[in-house]
């Protein structure tokens, strides 16, 4: 099974109802196309990759289970191990390797597009205008989404071999043209 961005939409639509999930899925597909784009990597696949990384999470919403326990379920599906290995790579608890630019980026984007995309809500024109310097401020307030493991954003950077300034503009601009789908002024 060739796997397709519309094929990966399809199952995560089938698992996942809440819509703060599905924005944040696809928050992260559009900046891991990025990186897709930047790192000449195949950008259907890192999308699909990105679009399924928290499929099961309404299944599955503790660290005992997701994502490992929607792993065979991805392989059922006949999606290809590399598609399945990533998403369990960005689960930081499991302690996989992630040793392509795919795993790593999936992995530095998840954490961030959650985070930009949080502090996009509070300002009056969202996106636009939204700076590196304003998001790391944000970070420094542990009360700001506070569900975001500031750690795994630096992490993320790190191991993407990014300056952290680049990365948030990197994701801010994935962002900006889905901005109307993630419910952002656009």
């Amino acid at each position: 099974m060739e796997p397709t961005r519309e094929r990966a939409w399809e199952t995560l639509t089938r698992y996942t109802k809440s819509e703060s999930l599905l924005r944040h899925a696809l928050a992260v597909e559009a900046s891991t196309a990025a990186y897709a784009r930047k790192l000449d990597g195949d950008e259907e696949l890192w999308r699909v990759a990105a679009l399924l990384h928290d499929f099961d999470y309404e299944m599955h919403p503790t660290l005992d289970k997701h994502p490992q326990d929607g792993a065979p379920i991805l392989r059922e599906e006949g999606y290809p191990e590399e598609v399945v290995e990533t998403v369990l790579s960005h689960a930081e608890h499991l302690g996989l390797p992630r040793d392509t630019p795919l795993k790593k980026a999936l992995f530095a984007c998840d954490e961030l597009s959650g985070f930009v995309h949080a502090c996009a809500l509070v300002r009056p024109t969202g996106l636009e205008g939204l700076e590196p310097k304003s998001v790391k401020k944000k970070l420094k307030q542990p009360s700001f989404a506070s569900g975001v493991h500031r750690e795994d954003v630096y992490k993320g950077a790190e191991e993407l071999g990014v300056d952290l300034d680049d990365h948030i503009r990197t994701v801010v601009e994935a962002l900006q043209p889905i901005a109307a789908e993630l419910g952002l002024p656009s």
